[in-house]
């Protein structure tokens, strides 16, 4: 079935900016939409939307009928860069807040509910996302039918916690990213969870997102701090990035067993407190790391969620 892609440009929270917002579809599509929000570093159209030989995760979901769509936030993927994103890092304070993000998302869930003359939809948040998403879901309950968080994050007080002086955003290059997917396994571990071959030009790929890339002048790619700033501020200060006992939709949390940022432990205090979902279900996946959603094992994600958002 030939699926179609759309773009379209939507406010930003930051005056002067546009947000881009993905949909894909088939002409079979039912059910209500769902949006795929990112996390910290790489946009929704390179993580949801990149193809491994030849199929998104976006392609997966539009193919099985899903109205799907995925946004990239203020200073991500393909939407606009902030003007101090063009200055020095040190000259600014950090970039796109959970706050920010939030107004980001809500324009998305009001552009697609006007799209398709729906009152809710279904909201996917990874990493990062997983706390935007969440917020969005306790703020505005009536907004979201169902939500999934895949590598839920959780952040606890830190006894002794020094907050840092965060510059506006920090730089990524191909080789930072392709070692940092790889942390903490076992030699040998991580050309058993994806081919080496594909996380390499994966990492390549999305760093050449950045608008400014050049091989020889600019070989990085700008993320925004924002997300740094609010997780030293619950780390140091004990209070909680989001309230999951405001949550009043189905929850699904996904996690790979290897994820060392958003561990499974994580998961499970932000399951714990989900005390208002009218269900919840909590899937650990073997052998995935952070990056679940782009190695091997990613299909076992995909097929968790697609029968969570089905049942």
């Amino acid at each position: 079935m030939p699926i179609t892609e759309s773009n379209y440009d939507l406010p930003s929270h930051k005056e002067g900016c546009h947000t881009q917002l993905r949909h894909k579809t088939t002409n079979t599509t039912q059910g209500p939409p769902i949006l795929f929000v990112h996390g910290a570093t790489y946009g929704a159209t390179q993580t949801f939307d990149y193809a491994i030989n030849g199929r998104s995760w976006m392609d997966e979901m539009a193919d099985q009928g899903f109205d799907a769509w995925c946004l990239d936030l203020t200073g991500y993927g393909h939407s606009d860069r902030p003007g101090e994103m063009a200055e020095a890092a040190s000259l600014n304070a950090p970039l796109v807040r959970t706050d920010d993000a939030v107004v980001d998302v809500l324009h998305a869930i009001d552009f697609i509910c006007a799209q398709g003359a729906h009152d809710a939809i279904d909201l996917l948040g990874y990493s990062w996302g997983t706390v935007i998403c969440g917020r969005v879901a306790g703020q505005c309950p009536e907004r979201v039918n169902r939500l999934v968080l895949c590598g839920a994050l959780w952040v606890e007080k830190q006894t002794g916690f020094q907050a840092s002086r965060i510059p506006a955003y920090r730089t990524v290059t191909a080789s930072s990213a392709l070692n940092r997917w790889g942390h903490g396994l076992e030699p040998g571990v991580f050309e058993t969870i994806v081919d080496p071959q594909i996380a390499a030009d994966w990492c390549q790929t999305v760093v050449e997102t950045d608008p400014d890339y050049d091989a020889a002048q600019h070989a990085f790619l700008r993320a925004p701090t924002g997300v740094r700033a609010d997780y030293e501020h619950c780390a140091q200060t004990g209070l909680d990035w989001y309230e999951p006992e405001l949550i009043q939709a189905p929850t699904l949390i996904v996690v790979g067993d290897l994820d060392i940022e958003t561990t499974p432990e994580q998961g499970r205090i932000v399951f714990s407190r989900l005390s208002q979902a009218p269900s919840r279900q909590f899937t650990l996946i073997g052998g995935g790391t952070h990056s679940l959603l782009l190695e091997n094992r990613r299909f076992q994600l995909f097929d968790v969620v697609r029968q969570y958002l089905r049942a």
